[in-house]
C-alpha cells in the first residue's frame, strides 16, 4: 500500500519522515526555463538543509534522453513502466501541447491519479493533463498561448489565467518563471515560509507572487493589509479554496499561534481569520455560479463545502441570494 504525503504533512522539525517524492515527466521539446524554474527551489532546499526533503525523478515517454526546448538533454531515473512511488507528478510540455497523444502516458497518469498522486502541469502541461480527461470539476490555469485552444477544445473546464492553481489533488501552472512562485507555495506550506524565503534569496528572487491571477495586484494592494502573517496566510487561503486549511494550519505556516493570528486579522481586515476565510471561498463560488455550467454540488466541491446544501445555506446568509437565484440572474 502506498501512502502518499498531503502538502501538510512534511515539517522540518521531524526530519525523520521521508522525502517528499517529485517525478518529472519530461515531454520531447520541454521548456526548459519552466523546467528549470520548479526544479532548481526543490535542489536548493535540499541544499539549504544539508537534508534530502525533495527526492527528484526524471521520467520520459520515450528513450531516455528527452531533449528540451533549447536542445538541452536530461537523463532520466525512472520509466512509466516501473512500479513509481511518487507523491507528485509534474508533466513538463512545451511547443504544441495538443499534438502530444500518447495513450501509455494517459493510461500511467491515470493510474497515478487513482492512487492518491498530486497530479500538475507546467506551461503545457496542463494541457496534456486536461486531455487525459484528468481535470473535470477543478479549475486549473495553463500558459496562456495554450488557454483559448484548451477551452476551444473542452468549453466545460474551468480554466483561469492565473500563475498557478492549485484544487484538491491537482496542481497546474502557466509555466516560465511562475513554476518558481508555485515551488516557493509549496516549500512554504511544507517546510514553513522562513526556508522558502532562504530559497527564493538563495536565487535572487526576492518578489514572490501569489498564483490567484497574473493580471491582479498582488495580495497587500488587493486587500490593503501590510503584516506579512497576513498576507502569507492569505495566499494559502487561495491557494486551498477547495481544501480548506484549518487555523493551526494558517497559524504555523504565517509562525504564529492561532490567537496571535485572529488578532492581526481583526487588526488589518476587522474580521477572524477562519471568517475572512469562508468569504474568500464564498466569493469564489459566486464567481463560478456565474462563469461556469457547474451543478451547485460542483461549486461546493470547488470550494471548499461538504455539499451543496451546506453551500447554500451560507452563500445565502452572505450574498443574500441562493445560487440557483444567482445563477438565474447571470443567464437573464
Amino acid at each position: 500500500m502506498v501512502v502518499h504525503l498531503s502538502m501538510m504533512d512534511i515539517s522540518s522539525h521531524n526530519p525523520n519522515l521521508q522525502p517528499y517524492r517529485v517525478g518529472f515527466v519530461l515531454i520531447e521539446g520541454f521548456a526548459l526555463m519552466s523546467y528549470a524554474s520548479a526544479i532548481e527551489p526543490l535542489r536548493a532546499c535540499n541544499l539549504l538543509t544539508q537534508r534530502t526533503p525533495y527526492e527528484i525523478h526524471h521520467l520520459a515517454v520515450e528513450g531516455n534522453l528527452p531533449v528540451s526546448s533549447s536542445g538541452a538533454r536530461i537523463p532520466t531515473t525512472m520509466t512509466l513502466e516501473e512500479n513509481a512511488e511518487l507523491d507528485l507528478v509534474l508533466v513538463m510540455a512545451g511547443g504544441d501541447p495538443a499534438l502530444v497523444d500518447i495513450p501509455k502516458l494517459s493510461h500511467w497518469l491515470h493510474q497515478q491519479a487513482s492512487r492518491g498522486v498530486l497530479l500538475g502541469g507546467v506551461s503545457g502541461g496542463p494541457v496534456i493533463l486536461a486531455r487525459s480527461g484528468l481535470m473535470e470539476g477543478r479549475r486549473m490555469t495553463a500558459h496562456w498561448e495554450h488557454i483559448q485552444s484548451l477551452e476551444n477544445h473542452a468549453p466545460k473546464l474551468i480554466v483561469e489565467h492565473s500563475l498557478y492553481v492549485r484544487d484538491r489533488d491537482r496542481l497546474t501552472c502557466a509555466g516560465g518563471t511562475a513554476a518558481f512562485d508555485m515551488m516557493h507555495a509549496l516549500i512554504a506550506e511544507q517546510h514553513g515560509s522562513e526556508l522558502a524565503s532562504q530559497v527564493s534569496e538563495w536565487f535572487v528572487h526576492a518578489d514572490i507572487r501569489p498564483g490567484e491571477l497574473a493580471q491582479r495586484a498582488g495580495i497587500a494592494e488587493r486587500y490593503d493589509v501590510s503584516n506579512r502573517a497576513v498576507i502569507v496566510s492569505i495566499e494559502a487561503m487561495e491557494n486551498h479554496l477547495a481544501d480548506p486549511l484549518e487555523l493551526t494550519q494558517l497559524a504555523s505556516l504565517s509562525g504564529l499561534g492561532g490567537r496571535q493570528l485572529n488578532r492581526l486579522f481583526q487588526q488589518q481586515l476587522n474580521t477572524s481569520a477562519i471568517q475572512f476565510y469562508r468569504e474568500l471561498r464564498l466569493r469564489k463560488a459566486h464567481e463560478l455560479l456565474t462563469s461556469t455550467s457547474w451543478s451547485v454540488e460542483g461549486v461546493a466541491l470547488a470550494t471548499g463545502f461538504a455539499n451543496g446544501a451546506h453551500l447554500s445555506r451560507r452563500f445565502t446568509q452572505f450574498h443574500g441570494l441562493t445560487p440557483r437565484s444567482v445563477r438565474r440572474k447571470a443567464g437573464s
